[in-house]
Order: C-alpha cells, then sequence, then structure tokens
C-alpha cells in the first residue's frame, strides 16, 4: 500500500485539493441533517435544540406538497425527455462538419449560452415576452394577433422553462458526447465505407456503440435530477400568476426553510429528496450495469 502511494504521490497531491474540498463542503455540513429531527429556530444551535423525532416530516400530509412534487415531477419528467437525447443528437451533427472553422465556430456558438447565469436567462426572457414591448407579442400583434401573457399563463411556464433549459445547455452537455466520439477507432470508419454503409449505417452501428458508456454514466448521473429541477432557473421566472405550476420543492424548501422560518420542515424536506435521489441513482446504475455492463461502479 505504502508503495503503491509513493508511487502515485503526485497523482494524489493533484487531487488533495479536490478531496478537501468535498470534504469541507459536502461530508461536514451534513452534521445539519439532525435539524430535520429537531426543534431548531434562529439564536439556538443545532446541538443544544430539542428532539423531536418524525414532527417536522408532517409535511407528508399536506396537500400543497403533494403538488409542489407533481410540478416539480412533470417539469423534469419534460425536461429529461427532451434534455437528454438533444446533445446527443447536437454531437452526432456537430461531428459530421467537415469545415474545421465552421465546426468550431458551431461549437462555440451551441457552448455559450451555458456561461449566463439564470439571472441574465430570466431578464432576456422577460425582454422578449412581457406584454408590454416584447419582441414576441410585437411580431404577434403585427401578424394580426392578439398579445399572450407568458411570463403569466400557467399553459406557457412549463414550456418556457423546457425550452430555456435546452438553448442553454444542450450545446455544454455535447462536449463529453464529442470527446467520446474522437475515441472511436477510424479503421472502423474506414471500413464500414468500403461495405457500403452510408452516413446514418455508421451512426448507428459504430458512433452510437462507440460513445454508448458515456451515454450510460450520464443517463446515471442524470436521474437524481427528476426530483431536482433547478432553484435558480424556476424562482427568477416565478410570480404570482403562475405559482400554481412553478411552484417545485426547491422553490418549496427556499419559502419554508429561509422565508418563514420552519427550518426544520426545509431540512426533512431535503432530506427526503437526497434519499429519494441517492435510489434513483444506485437504482440505475444496477440496471446499466445488468443491460450493457457499463457502469458508475
Amino acid at each position: 500500500m505504502l508503495a503503491r502511494v509513493l508511487k502515485y504521490r503526485w497523482q494524489y497531491v493533484m487531487i488533495l485539493p479536490a478531496v478537501v474540498l468535498l470534504f469541507l463542503f459536502n461530508y461536514i455540513p451534513m452534521a445539519g441533517i439532525q435539524i430535520a429531527f429537531k426543534d431548531f429556530a434562529i439564536g439556538s444551535s443545532i446541538w443544544s435544540s430539542h428532539w423531536i423525532g418524525w414532527d417536522n416530516f408532517a409535511f407528508i400530509h399536506d396537500e400543497q406538497f403533494w403538488k409542489v412534487v407533481k410540478n416539480t415531477l412533470y417539469i423534469s419528467v419534460l425536461k429529461f425527455l427532451f434534455g437528454f437525447p438533444l446533445p446527443i443528437m447536437l454531437a452526432l451533427m456537430i461531428n459530421e462538419l467537415k469545415h474545421a472553422g465552421f465546426k468550431r465556430f458551431v461549437q462555440s456558438v451551441s457552448y455559450l449560452p451555458h456561461f449566463f447565469s439564470w439571472i441574465v436567462v430570466a431578464y432576456i426572457l422577460q425582454s422578449f415576452l412581457t406584454l408590454d414591448g416584447g419582441l414576441v407579442n410585437d411580431l404577434i400583434v403585427k401578424v394580426g394577433g392578439e398579445p399572450v401573457f407568458f411570463l403569466g399563463t400557467n399553459e406557457w411556464f412549463r414550456p418556457m422553462i423546457v425550452s430555456s433549459g435546452l438553448w442553454k445547455e444542450a450545446g455544454w452537455n455535447t462536449i463529453l458526447y464529442l470527446a467520446a466520439i474522437t475515441t472511436i477507432d477510424p479503421q472502423l470508419y474506414e471500413a464500414a465505407k468500403v461495405e457500403g454503409a452510408g452516413k446514418l449505417a455508421q451512426i448507428r452501428h459504430i458512433t452510437l456503440p462507440g460513445i454508448l458508456p458515456t451515454i450510460s454514466i450520464v443517463l446515471i448521473l442524470s436521474i437524481p435530477s427528476l426530483i431536482q429541477v433547478g432553484m435558480d432557473q424556476i424562482y427568477p421566472m416565478m410570480n404570482p400568476a403562475n405559482q400554481e405550476v412553478a411552484d417545485v420543492l426547491d422553490t418549496y424548501v427556499l419559502r419554508n426553510g429561509l422565508q418563514q422560518g420552519y427550518f426544520g420542515m426545509a431540512t426533512a424536506v431535503g432530506l427526503v429528496s437526497s434519499v429519494i435521489s441517492l435510489i434513483l441513482v444506485l437504482s440505475t446504475n444496477t440496471m446499466s450495469k445488468k443491460i450493457n455492463g457499463e457502469g458508475l461502479w
């Protein structure tokens, strides 16, 4: 063991900062989980608060909580159904571009929205979709239609969230797939051409099987997001007019925990969400290994 550590000592030194950060910001804060079982309030410490058992989990009987769960699953499933395959298809299309300069341009343009914060994206959406002076509504009026209250209509909120998420992250998520495609042996494509295989046949029988391990890993890591749709995206776009469909688990925890001071209940909701995420990861990893032999561990 010591000989192995000495042999790879510089590799261990390189990963040491990441391990320290992981320990400080992911493992030490887990001590706060006990708030879910305590009567905690501002001014008292975690350790001195009284144990109250499962009282903070009474939200399970709250009708509003189940509405929030429904909204969360609805949005997350839509984001997953559209957001998971789109980067794969985009990577396949970018890979087929022959002109190196144009290929780099397309990659750069598709990556760029990832670096915008969700606050900036929310401002862009509001500028385009607002009733008064919004570009989209101005075009609708000019073609003889009636302006649409996109930002305050329940029917438009979910499509707006899903489409903005695709625009922002699809290009960035192609990086892993493009990197995986570069590891495929070019001789396989040459042999396929000799056998008369067209582009679609090459993609189906060479490219997709070649990146399947990467797809499996990304799938496993994506499954926990089914109950974590992202407060940073939802909260800037939420208002009283669309709150009925916009309120998700993340905003529910924020509203009850920070704004109303129910820290124990908010921690309990977060704990339940984390446990469900863990179960989803373990289940998806097991199924992936049984189906194609690939998994995270």
